[in-house]
């Protein structure tokens, strides 16, 4: 049943908070891609059936009127911590439950919601101590979560949570009782700047689209987010959509247009089917279309799941890939506030973004710059993945040093291995180092050292790893994901993985560092996007900062980690060859030979650097 107007929106606020309120015990159930891989959706189902088994009232959507201390069992959002899920949060009580398993479930309805008892062994514990809350665990209580606050605390497919908790309320304010200039100057006085990586001042961009007199105008959402190992987005997309799609009726509000695309990368299905049901649940409860609350403002929303092509995160291409041509980005000016989708005045933000836009109209520029840094307030999601001891999603003020992001979050490096370097802003971004662990993370501190936040991934590398191979990786990206347009990208990253690959199999030779650095140069200067733009920075911070593991890889023709296999060469010691032939049953390359009883010998030319004899050698005889 649509909603017409304000006071039957209050009404409806009201209505679902107080059903909310009779659940006397909620499960929350993480439901984020990563928690669904691990088997949550079972154990949700299996938690509905055995209280429905027993007999207690069991709500598993929100309802006008449920039964009186009836348990509801949710499907959430991610609760980012990813290294020990699938997750469950217990409330009122503010338990996590960790690495869940569906024949934990018996346990948990009868110990814990029938008598309210604690499950020890479900709870996260470090170093001896035992945490039952959520909120104590030193992952969570470094964080201000902000953007994520409602991601895991409430159901991802109910708008009727969303509206008990809150949700449109800024949207509500901001249709009645600001003009759309005020809801400008407001974000503009926050200093809230875009959140996919180029930083740029959101209120000056939705100025500028107000100021065209062409109509229609567009608010477009990017949520393609295609960095490796970056998933700020897409759990925002999963975990909360309604904060997303409010944030995007604001701008349009705030600019005048009545349309909005979101455009979501194909690999995010579970994003997408929860994009879908917010949009339709938001169009039954009259808060998109026509004569949204009978203020005679419309606003409609489509989801368009790009292909999977990297460079249509650059502005031009991926409204070109909406329009249903082939994702290129075009020269510049002019730009998409003036000419965006189909050459209308276009507002292009991420997913972060937009979901900064309500707690800014609710609560005021003010308070928001109360957070972080002076020129980046608020807060920033970052993805911490790689050689990290707690990988997952958090979200920290801008200006936190990467050192604490790392170590006091990050729980610090797997297996007590040294911290070797962080590459920050995927292929687009660079590496810090040791050097950089008091650096702020944001806009202008990491612009200094030649890196960039892009859209918050954290890649986590210990002193194992090879940076000449992750240039090559970064690179052997780029180069794949170039769209081929213009030449500086289209052949200059070919001809740089080209080099970096001859590096990594030996074939290195002098000059190689300068060729790299002067190619970079030439691809960053007249690259027409900032896919080429950006492309180099691996390999420019790499050799910036390890310039010896490349001159080591040239001229010694070695990898002092042992990671490029065509580098490592192996042999057989004579001294402690016992003859045994247990290594030449395992080479599958049949590279070894020898007589029983007798030291044999290893041929470099056809190894295959498989370790298998490594392996199998009980006298520890094949050594490099």
């Amino acid at each position: 049943m649509p909603l017409h107007n304000r006071e039957e929106l209050h009404k409806a606020r009201f209505t679902y908070a107080a059903s909310l309120e009779r659940q006397k015990v909620k499960i929350l159930v993480c439901s984020g891609t990563g928690c669904v891989a691990g088997g949550s959706l079972e154990i949700r189902e299996r938690l509905i059936c055995l209280l429905r088994e027993r007999n207690i009232a069991c709500t598993v959507s929100l309802e006008e009127e449920p039964h009186e201390d009836s348990v509801g069992v949710k499907q959430s959002g991610c609760h980012g911590f990813c290294e020990i899920g699938p997750l469950l949060r217990i409330e009122p009580q503010g338990w996590l439950y960790i690495r869940v398993k569906p024949e934990d479930c018996a346990e948990i309805v009868d110990k814990t919601i029938v008598m309210g008892e604690h499950i020890p062994r479900l709870a996260y514990s470090s170093n001896g101590d035992l945490f039952r809350r959520q909120d104590d665990i030193p992952f969570y209580n470094r964080q201000i979560r902000l953007v994520l606050a409602h991601c895991g605390h409430i159901d991802a497919y109910s708008i009727k949570e969303s509206l008990a908790i809150g949700g449109y309320s800024a949207f509500e304010k901001a249709l009645f009782d600001m003009s759309a200039d005020a809801v400008i100057e407001e974000i503009s006085s926050s200093s809230l700047r875009g959140r996919g990586g180029g930083g740029f001042p959101t209120g000056r961009k939705w100025s500028q689209v107000r100021r065209q007199k062409t109509t229609p105008k567009y608010i477009v959402c990017n949520g393609d987010e295609g960095d490796p190992g970056a998933f700020m987005d897409c759990s925002i997309m999963e975990g909360d959509p309604h904060r997303m799609l409010e944030g995007m009726l604001i701008a349009g509000l705030a600019t005048g247009a009545s349309e909005g695309y979101i455009y979501v990368r194909a690999e995010y299905p579970l994003a997408v089917k929860r994009l879908q049901t917010a949009i339709r649940q938001a169009s039954e409860f009259g808060l998109l279309g026509k004569n949204i609350l009978g203020s005679g403002f419309a606003f409609n929303i489509r989801i368009n799941r790009g292909a999977g092509a990297f460079v249509c995160g650059e502005g031009s291409a991926l409204t070109a890939s909406i329009e249903g041509k082939r994702g290129m980005p075009r020269v510049k000016p002019p730009r998409t506030v003036e000419q965006g989708l189909f050459a209308k005045p276009t507002v292009l933000n991420n997913v972060e973004t937009f979901a900064n836009v309500p707690l800014i109209i609710m609560e005021g520029a003010n308070r928001y710059k109360d957070i972080g840094t002076g020129n980046s307030p608020g807060t920033k999601a970052f993805s911490l993945t790689g050689n990290i001891v707690n990988t997952g999603l958090i979200e920290v003020p801008m200006g936190t040093t990467l050192g604490e992001v790392i170590f006091d979050i990050g729980g610090g490096i797997r297996a007590n291995a040294e911290f070797k370097a962080v590459q920050i802003g995927g292929p687009s971004g660079g590496c810090l180092t040791k050097e950089h662990l008091s650096l702020p993370l944001d806009f202008d501190s990491l612009k200094k050292v030649g890196a960039m936040i892009g859209s918050g991934g954290l890649v986590v590398m210990d002193s194992n790893t090879c940076m000449v191979e992750v240039a090559r990786f970064f690179m052997n990206f780029t180069r794949n994901e170039s769209c081929g347009k213009c030449v500086p990208c289209r052949e200059g990253t070919k001809r740089m993985l080209n080099i970096l690959e001859d590096i990594v199999a030996g074939k290195g030779k002098k000059g190689d560092i300068e060729l790299l650095l002067e190619l970079a140069d030439t691809i960053s200067a007249t690259s027409l996007c900032g896919l080429g733009k950006s492309a180099t920075s691996p390999v420019v911070s790499t050799i910036r900062y390890f310039r010896d593991e490349y001159e080591e890889h040239i001229f010694n023709k070695r990898c002092p980690t042992g990671t490029c296999l065509k580098l490592k060469v192996l042999r057989i010691d004579p001294e402690l060859c016992k003859g045994c032939s247990l290594c030449v049953r395992v080479c599958p390359a049949g590279a070894i030979t020898g007589k029983k009883k007798q030291p044999h010998t290893l041929d470099s030319n056809l190894c295959l650097r498989c370790d298998a004899c490594v392996s199998a050698c009980p006298a520890h005889a094949v050594v490099e």
